[in-house]
């Protein structure tokens, strides 16, 4: 298991694009209570909480962090990874959708805007090519049956609930190998 510390470390990530991003470009917020306010808690409330879920099943399952520097060692496909393969992010626009309407913020919503580009473009370049190289034809077959950012309806599974990856053959909802 990964150390707290090292748990700790990969939140500077989030962090810096949830909290530390937005203080910069628009200083102290004030979150304002009207209808569009109390939605932007509420997606607020949900992307955090969906945040949580997907940390702890990358280090329940994935055997790493979040963190590029600590990547997961297993290929994940359950929880949240059954409906959509990026939850992490569709987590984080989500509260940067929050916050931009609890606090009727502009910049938030144009720093949403930016940061949904930048990961796109990353995810397309270089995050998806890399988990091609790190799981071969598991990742293949999951990136066909699960959408990159609107989660699917039903949650997917693998042929006989099995991924095969350069470490080993796993069972969807097993941290060990068979």
């Amino acid at each position: 298991m990964q150390s707290l510390s090292q748990q700790l470390f990969s939140l500077i990530l989030p962090l810096t694009v949830l909290v530390i991003i937005p203080l910069a470009i628009g200083g102290i917020p004030v979150l304002v209570f009207d209808a569009l306010g109390v939605i932007g808690l509420g997606l607020f409330v949900i992307g955090l909480v969906s945040l949580i879920l997907v940390i702890s099943v990358l280090i329940r399952f994935g055997k790493g962090t979040l963190a590029p520097w600590n990547p997961t060692k297993q290929l994940v496909v359950t929880g949240p990874y059954a409906y959509v393969r990026n939850p992490m992010i569709s987590s984080v626009l989500t509260i940067l959708l929050g916050e931009a309407f609890a606090f009727h913020s502009d910049r938030i919503a144009i720093w949403l805007l930016v940061f949904f580009v930048i990961t796109w473009i990353h995810f397309s370049r270089v995050e998806e090519p890399g988990l091609v190289k790190r799981f071969g034809e598991s990742y293949i077959e999951y990136k066909k049956n699960v959408p990159r950012w609107i989660p699917r309806s039903k949650p997917w599974r693998p042929v006989n609930d099995v991924c095969e990856t350069p470490e080993g053959t796993f069972r969807t909802g097993s941290s060990q190998p068979s």
